[in-house]
């Protein structure tokens, strides 16, 4: 009896160890807003499996609810702003962008988009000088010996944190702008005669007598997208933050060396989404790591879907952070919903549009997963954005894109390009176009075919994105690095990564042969003239 007991026991003891086969500390330096929904899956996973996970959090942050019970631990950072300032500043980004960007020619609001970053760079690098400089927070860091860093680096710092601490580290992000970021400091090829440049809304069909309709030819704008992004908008201001890194450690660095060491990419897209193109092997998609299953819809929300009949329902939502509609636009928006028999769930924080129809609903918030996995969702309004794509494609759902800023217009058009979405433009659009594009979506099959057919894609995955994400977190733990992933062109100069130092020898070598075969035969043809000279005065 005793032996069976102690066998109990030790299965007992087995299997809690079971789960975790090494259980380690984990730092993490997150982005705010729909950034932190997605890495929180990744955090709260990591939590399940045993490991310690710290979050270094700004005290000003959005969604990051630093208050509330959790197994993840927070480790607090004064803002460089107070709370409402900083709220007060993004809504004013958010009026830009959403109301006053659109409105200007492209060059004014790349211009616009420009002074903006400067001003969040800034005030950031005010935040990292704050962190950095904090000598019991870092000392207290190193001594709690942490085994890997997961950083979003949407903002620098993080990586600066890890090379402080002598610590690996794993990037997770969907994309920078215009790709800067993955093709120079992750060695990333990206060729512009097929790879569109991201945040470009094109396509990698670039043939060169396809015109576009403001008469651009789509491989010479992705030319030209290529040195805007690369020289002009960039998403850090380099040289302050190679300057500011070089500070901080103590030797002349940059900021794209130190991001260069990140040991795994974690990119929050897959091929459902991206167009095929080369990869490294530290590169690994996890697109659609926070979709799951739809669970059951509140009861009053279950009743209003289910008095749609066989019409069914539409799913509208403008993400967490577009609360400032116009009225106007609002009513254009209402009007159109009015119009189609299908009935509408409608995430809305404004005014109540005087066009509302009496099909349609609006909410504060809502289960847009379960929603989105409901039978009787027929289509899906959006504004473009990663998550809520991803979750349209993993229920094989239709959608009317009414993308804004960001990489909303580029993630549009990709779901336009594999036949899943038609877009509409938020500040020329009529209320005739929105209602056109609904009965589009809803009514021609293709749409529906082509959003189940991406759906089955995602599903069909040896590993499930979320698995994905967390096995390369612990094999960085595990194996200290991915150093074994890590491509040569990061010891490379660029004219060496060019091979511009073997077509120079190159040729020099035909040069120097050139030159010699030309003296030889000059050599010969003068000795030749002289003896024909010599026989004939002979």
């Amino acid at each position: 009896m005793r032996s069976e007991k102690w066998a109990a026991a030790m299965l007992l003891l087995q299997l809690c160890f079971a789960g975790c086969g090494f259980c380690g500390k984990v730092l993490v330096w997150p982005c705010d807003m729909s950034h932190w929904l997605n890495l929180k899956i990744v955090l709260e996973e990591l939590t399940k499996k045993g490991h310690e996970v710290t979050v270094l959090v700004s005290s000003q942050s959005f969604l990051i609810d630093y208050s509330k019970p959790s197994a993840i631990n927070f480790e607090v950072l004064p803002g460089s702003l107070d709370r409402e300032t900083y709220l007060r500043q993004l809504n004013s980004f958010l009026d830009l962008a959403v109301n006053v960007m659109p409105t200007l020619s492209r060059l004014q609001s790349a211009k616009k988009l420009q002074e903006f970053m400067a001003e969040v760079t800034v005030r950031h690098k005010v935040f990292c000088e704050s962190v950095t400089s904090n000598h019991s927070l870092m000392m207290k860091l190193q001594e709690t010996k942490y085994d890997v860093m997961v950083i979003d680096p949407a903002l620098p710092c993080g990586e600066l944190v890890a090379e402080w601490l002598a610590l690996p580290f794993v990037y997770t992000l969907r994309l920078s702008m215009g790709g800067t970021l993955e093709k120079y400091c992750g060695q990333l090829p990206s060729p512009p005669s097929y790879v569109p440049v991201p945040m470009g809304e094109l396509t990698d069909r670039m043939t060169f007598m396809e015109k576009m309709k403001n008469m651009l030819l789509k491989r010479v704008k992705n030319m030209l997208l290529t040195f805007f992004f690369d020289i002009w908008i960039k998403q850090y201001d380099n040289w302050l933050w190679d300057q500011f890194y070089s500070e901080v450690l103590g030797r002349p660095t940059t900021l794209c060396e130190i991001m260069g060491k990140a040991e795994i990419w974690l990119i929050r897209t897959y091929w459902d989404f991206e167009f095929p193109r080369p990869y490294l092997p530290n590169f690994e998609f996890v697109g659609g790591l926070h979709c799951n299953h739809s669970k059951p819809l509140p009861k009053e929300m279950e009743e209003f879907v289910q008095s749609s009949g066989e019409d069914g329902i539409v799913v509208f939502s403008l993400g967490s952070m577009v609360k400032n509609l116009t009225d106007e636009k609002a009513n254009i928006i209402a009007s159109a919903l009015a119009q189609i028999p299908q009935k509408v769930l409608w995430r809305y924080k404004g005014n109540k549009p005087a066009a509302l129809g009496a099909n349609t609903r609006l909410y504060d918030w809502i289960p847009q997963n379960d929603l989105l996995g409901h039978p009787k969702t027929k289509a899906f309004i959006t504004h473009g954005g990663t998550n809520g794509i991803y979750e349209a494609i993993y229920h094989g759902v239709p959608m009317v894109g009414i993308p804004m800023f960001a990489d909303q217009p580029d993630n549009i058009a990709h779901m336009k390009a594999k036949g899943a979405a038609v877009d509409v433009n938020m500040n020329t659009m009529t209320s005739a176009d929105l209602l056109n594009a609904l009965k589009t979506v809803i009514n021609e099959p293709s749409y529906k075919e082509n959003a189940m057919r991406l759906s089955s894609i995602h599903h069909d995955q040896p590993v499930k994105p979320l698995d994905r994400a967390v096995f390369w977190i612990e094999f960085v733990m595990r194996h200290k690095g991915a150093k074994h992933l890590r491509v040569a062109a990061h010891d490379l100069t660029w004219f060496q990564y060019h091979s511009l130092d073997v077509i120079g020898f190159l040729l020099a070598c035909i040069i120097s042969a050139m030159f010699l075969v030309t003296k030889c035969c000059l050599f010969f043809y003068k000795k030749f003239h002289k003896t024909e000279k010599k026989k004939k005065r002979e």
